[in-house]
């Protein structure tokens, strides 16, 4: 079993300032460089993010092949490209700045839903499918525990369930799976397999709190995945986001696009 703390804080926390907007309320004019800057006045370099040039990438990796009935885990991507692949969990809090600044950016994100959360309001996520961004599986009742209490009917119970639901609501069955705290053992990854999808996806790098918590140095790398969440602090968090992918120079790619996954 492995555990990476998910929904918690059980990553370490290093110091960084606060991430507040430097821009004002509202859509900017159009070819705007919008960024976002800390408290402490060290604002980020337009022009760098100027130069992360958008473009498409030739995929040099692919989704590994399931050994043994067991889905393949990937916490990052080997890359050579200057990219970047940002996930967004849960789905508890629903507010339209969040499409809106997702917009703005147009950054494109893996989006792992689980049903308790969504299910009082499944199309507010569609103006993310709308943009770009993919639904995929965090499970139906987001049980941090299911490693431990559940076996593989209650697994497939799970992920089967959020299946069914995501085709149901947006016309796609999710081919990634996101396990609930991120703790998976090869009971999951069986489950994973048989229930038809592609991959566990977990992360290195975690947007939380109004900063980057990083497992691995103090930076965004080509290929990290991303951690952020549904959650009030949302508009922070993908601050903290923009300011370590463009100190990075990293270009944010939608990480089913770069598999080769529909």
């Amino acid at each position: 079993m492995a555990a990476l703390g998910a929904c918690s804080d059980g990553h370490r926390r290093p110091e960084a300032a606060a991430i507040t907007p430097s821009v004002a309320a509202g859509e900017p004019p159009a070819g705007a460089m919008v960024t976002y800057a800390p408290e402490s006045d060290a604002a980020i370099d337009a022009a760098a993010a100027a130069k992360i040039q958008r473009k498409t990438f030739t995929p040099d990796f692919e989704v590994p092949p399931m050994e043994n009935g067991l889905a393949p885990v990937l916490s990052r991507i080997p890359t050579k490209h200057p990219i970047v692949f940002l996930t967004i969990d849960d789905g508890g809090t629903k507010t339209q700045d969040m499409a809106l600044l997702m917009a703005r950016y147009e950054y494109p994100a893996s989006i792992f839903l689980a049903q308790t959360f969504i299910q009082d309001d499944p199309a507010f996520f569609k103006a993310f499918a709308a943009q770009g961004s993919r639904i995929e599986n965090h499970t139906v009742s987001h049980n941090v525990n299911m490693v431990k209490e559940l076996n593989y009917d209650g697994h497939m119970i799970e992920i089967l369930g959020m299946q069914k639901f995501a085709l149901e609501h947006y016309g796609r069955s999710p081919t990634l799976f996101r396990p609930p705290g991120g703790a998976y053992s090869d009971v999951m990854r069986t489950a994973v397999a048989d229930a038809g999808l592609r991959a566990i996806i977990t992360w290195e790098a975690k947007a939380n709190a109004g900063r980057m918590d990083y497992q691995v140095g103090d930076s965004l790398r080509p290929g990290d995945i991303v951690l952020m969440h549904f959650r009030p602090e949302f508009a922070a968090d993908l601050a903290a986001f923009r300011s370590a992918q463009i100190a990075a120079g990293l270009q944010v790619v939608l990480l089913e696009d770069f598999l080769g996954l529909t």
